[in-house]
C-alpha cells in the first residue's frame, strides 16, 4: 500500500421515514407480509400514474441543507433504465443531472486508532449530490448455500419495498486520507447516520436496510493524478463493515496491481462472515442506463421561502451538540466516546433534564442498563433503541432516592431490578420491598459496637495505622443491618469509636 494512494467514493442510500411511498399511497412499514403493501403504481402496471410525496421532497431539502448543499431552484426526475426482477417497471424513477441538492460538505472527526497515541483529526468530505429516487423490491434466492442467485433453485420477489422514498447521498472522490481511508469511510457514514437521526427523516437502521452504503475504491500510484479503475462494494450495512470492506478492497487492489494484472470495473458483494468481497457483475456507466426525463412527473421547483422555512427546522449539528454536552456534563473524552458508542447520549440528556446529576445518569445508563441492552440486543444494541422498561424519569427518581439518603447503592440496584421487572416506579418498588436506610443512629452505633467487640485483631490493625482494614468491619456492620445502613456513616462511626483519624 505504500506505493499507492487510495481514492474512495461513498454512496449512501437513506430510506425516508414517510408513512407512504414516494409516488403512491402504499404504506411503508417494515416487516409486513410479502407483497401486501403494493398498488398499480409501485408495481408499474400500465396506465398507473405517479404523484410525488411532498414530505419526501421536504426531507430531501432538509438533508441537503444539513449537508451544506446548494438547493436547486428547479429539478426533475429521470428514468434510470435497467432490468432486474425486483424492478417492476424495468426502470427506476430517480434523478440524474438535475438533483435536488448538490455541492455540499460534511466535516467528519476521525478518532485515534486504538492503542496508538494519536489525536483525532477532522476530514472534510465533499458532497457531489443528494438526489431523490425510489427503492427497489427485494429478491430472495432459495435453495443455494450462499443466499446468492448462483446455485439457488428458485427466487422470490417481495415488492413491499418497491417505491419507498430514498435519498442517495454521493460524495466526490476522496483523496488524501492515505492508509486512514477505511477509518475516514467509517467515520463519515457514522456522522451521516447521526445527522439523519437528528433530522428525524429516517430510523437509519442499517441492519434493516434503512441506511445502506456502496463503497467505491480505486488505487493510483503515489504521485500520480490519474485515478485507477474502481470497484463498487454494494449494500454494506454496518459501520464496522464499511471500514472492513474498504480496507479489504484496498489491499486486494494492491495485490492485483503488484502482480501486473488489471482491476476489473465491477460491483462486488461483501461477506460479513469471512470479511472478503466477491465479484458481482460488471459495473455499468451512466450511459448504459439511458437516462431521460420522466414524462409522468412535473419538475420540482421549491421557492426560496420554502427553503428558508425548512432551514429554520434544522437541529443542532450532532458533533457540535456532543461537544456542548461534554462540556456541560464534565465528561472526559473517553467517557463521552463511550456514551456516544453506546447510544446513550439522548437518554443521559433526558435523565439530567429530569433532575439527575450527569455523573449519576452516566453511571446508571452505562452500567447495569447498558449491560442489559447489550444482552437483549445480542451484543449490538444501544440503550436508546431498546425498550428496557426504564425511562430517564425513572433513573432521575432513583438518583433522587440515593442523594436524599433513603437508599444506598446496593438498595438502589435492588430497586432498579424491581423497575426492570415491571414492579412500578423506583419509589413504589422501594416501598413494596421495604428498602430504606436505617436512620436510627442508636441502632447503627449498637451494630458498630458489636462488630468491634467481635473483631479485636482487625481493631488492632486499624489502631496500628492500617486504616484501610476498616472495610472489613464496614462489611460486617452492613451484614448485621441487613444492608440497610449508610456505609459512609458506618465507617465514620467505627473510626470515631476507635478514636482513629480517617
Amino acid at each position: 500500500m505504500s506505493r499507492y494512494e487510495p481514492v474512495i467514493g461513498l454512496e449512501v442510500h437513506v430510506e425516508l421515514g414517510t408513512r407512504t411511498k414516494m409516488f403512491c399511497g402504499c404504506a411503508t412499514g417494515f416487516g409486513a407480509d410479502p407483497n401486501t403493501q403494493t398498488c398499480p403504481v409501485c408495481l408499474g402496471l400500465p396506465g398507473a400514474l405517479p404523484v410525488v410525496n411532498a414530505t419526501a421532497v421536504e426531507s430531501a431539502i432538509r438533508i441537503g441543507l444539513a449537508l451544506n448543499c446548494e438547493i436547486a431552484d428547479w429539478c426533475r426526475f429521470a428514468r434510470k433504465n435497467y432490468f432486474y426482477p425486483d424492478m417492476p417497471k424495468n426502470f427506476q424513477t430517480s434523478q440524474y443531472d438535475e438533483p435536488i441538492a448538490f455541492e455540499g460538505y460534511l466535516d467528519v472527526e476521525v478518532p485515534p486508532r486504538e492503542g496508538l497515541d494519536e489525536e483525532p483529526f477532522v476530514f472534510r468530505v465533499e458532497i457531489e449530490r443528494a438526489h431523490m429516487e425510489e427503492d427497489t423490491g427485494k429478491s430472495t434466492h432459495v435453495g443455494g448455500a450462499t443466499g446468492r442467485i448462483h446455485g439457488a433453485s428458485h427466487s422470490l420477489v417481495d415488492y413491499n419495498r418497491a417505491g419507498i422514498p430514498l435519498i442517495e447521498i454521493v460524495t466526490k472522490p476522496l483523496t488524501g486520507a492515505g492508509e486512514r481511508a477505511p477509518e475516514v469511510a467509517k467515520a463519515y457514514v457514522g456522522a451521516l447516520r447521526d445527522l439523519l437521526r437528528a433530522l428525524d427523516v429516517s430510523d437509519v437502521k442499517m441492519e434493516q436496510g434503512s441506511l445502506r452504503c456502496d463503497a467505491n475504491v480505486s488505487l493510483m500510484p503515489t504521485g500520480s493524478e490519474r485515478f485507477g479503475t474502481r470497484t463498487e462494494t454494494k449494500n454494506v450495512n454496518s459501520l464496522r463493515s464499511v471500514e472492513r470492506a474498504v480496507r479489504y478492497e484496498m489491499t486486494r487492489h494492491a495485490a492485483v496491481l503488484d502482480a501486473g494484472a488489471t482491476i476489473l470495473q465491477e460491483t462486488r458483494h461483501w461477506h460479513e462472515d469471512t470479511g472478503i468481497t466477491t465479484s458481482g457483475r460488471p459495473k455499468s456507466d451512466a450511459d448504459d442506463y439511458r437516462y431521460f426525463p420522466e414524462p409522468d412527473l412535473v419538475p420540482v421547483a421549491p421557492s426560496r421561502e420554502d427553503v428558508e422555512r425548512l432551514r429554520a427546522t434544522l437541529p443542532e449539528n450532532p458533533a457540535q451538540r456532543r461537544r456542548r454536552l461534554q462540556e456541560e456534563w464534565g465528561y472526559t473524552d473517553l467517557e463521552m466516546r463511550d456514551v456516544v458508542n453506546a447510544g446513550a447520549a439522548e437518554v443521559i440528556e433526558e435523565t439530567v433534564a429530569a433532575g439527575a446529576s450527569a455523573a449519576a445518569a452516566r453511571k446508571w445508563w452505562m452500567g447495569e442498563l447498558a449491560r442489559r441492552a447489550k444482552t437483549a440486543g445480542e451484543g449490538g444494541a444501544s440503550v436508546e433503541l431498546l425498550d428496557l422498561g426504564v425511562s430517564p424519569a425513572h433513573v432521575a427518581e432513583l438518583d433522587g432516592l440515593v442523594t436524599s439518603g433513603r437508599l444506598n447503592d446496593s438498595m438502589a440496584r435492588q430497586t432498579l431490578e424491581g423497575v426492570l421487572a415491571g414492579e412500578g416506579t423506583p419509589t413504589e418498588v422501594a416501598d413494596a420491598r421495604g428498602l430504606e436506610l436505617v436512620q436510627d443512629d442508636g441502632a447503627l452505633q449498637a451494630a458498630v459496637d458489636e462488630v468491634i467487640a467481635a473483631n479485636p485483631d482487625v481493631v488492632e490493625k486499624i489502631r496500628g495505622g492500617k486504616v484501610q482494614a476498616v472495610g472489613a468491619l464496614i462489611g460486617q456492620v452492613m451484614k448485621t443491618m441487613r444492608g440497610q445502613a449508610d456505609a459512609g456513616k458506618a465507617r465514620q462511626l467505627i473510626l470515631d469509636t476507635l478514636g482513629v483519624e480517617g
